[in-house]
């Protein structure tokens, strides 16, 4: 069995013990709250020990114990902004981003340790690969530059509300694009898929290179 099937199925084994367990009940941290309660948590110490208690729970199994993702398929969490990282964690949680398997797992994660674990990935970095073919990232930063940098930014950094880019899979981005390309499955967005649809799969191939190399 491949490294990549025994993290699913161990992550598969710690939701289900998690999810047998009786939930509590909890007040529900609102959406107003998100950037207040992500300043207080970063002014305290103990966040990111508290943070990465919490994430050792479920998430690194996919994700990776620093938020660099173990698996292909799964985006880096690493460098993401905690806003932006608590905001998609509760809307998985509350089933506004379409995920059966990830909708599970946050339920069994309480308001306080979603804080905790969206300041402890942020605050990690992404493994950057070196470059490997100059010409293909070179197209990609164009490409990005007349594409995505007004959004994503000129580092690809995002902010609270836009996704970091930069230092993401390879894997990820060009399935992820591929995917907003064509609005299938959970890629379904406003903004993001009139976007995909002006890139020709060696764009995505080349924007998906350039990102992956930036720090």
């Amino acid at each position: 069995m491949s490294p990549q099937h025994l993290a699913i199925l161990a992550l598969s084994l710690a939701a289900s013990t998690a999810l047998a367990a009786p939930a509590k009940p909890a007040t529900r941290l609102l959406p107003t709250e998100y950037e207040a309660r992500i300043q207080q948590a970063t002014a305290d110490p103990e966040t990111l020990a508290a943070g990465k208690r919490a994430a050792s729970y479920l998430c690194i199994w996919c994700h990776g114990e620093d938020g660099n993702s173990v698996l292909e398929s799964i985006p880096n969490l690493a460098g993401q902004n905690p806003v932006y990282l608590l905001t998609q964690i509760q809307k998985f949680g509350d089933g506004h981003r379409n995920s059966e398997f990830m909708s599970g797992l946050i339920k069994a994660i309480k308001d306080e340790d979603r804080v905790s674990m969206s300041v402890y990935y942020a605050a990690m970095r992404p493994n950057t690969p070196a470059a490997t073919n100059a010409a293909l990232i070179e197209k990609g930063r164009k490409r990005y530059l007349a594409t995505c940098v007004g959004c994503h930014g000129g580092k690809a950094y995002g902010n609270k509300r836009i996704a970091r880019l930069a230092g993401q899979r390879v894997s990820y981005l060009t399935h992820a694009l591929a995917n907003y390309r064509a609005s299938n499955g959970t890629r379904r967005d406003p903004m993001m898929t009139p976007v995909a649809r002006r890139l020709t799969p060696e764009d995505i191939a080349a924007v998906s290179a350039y990102l992956s190399t930036l720090k």
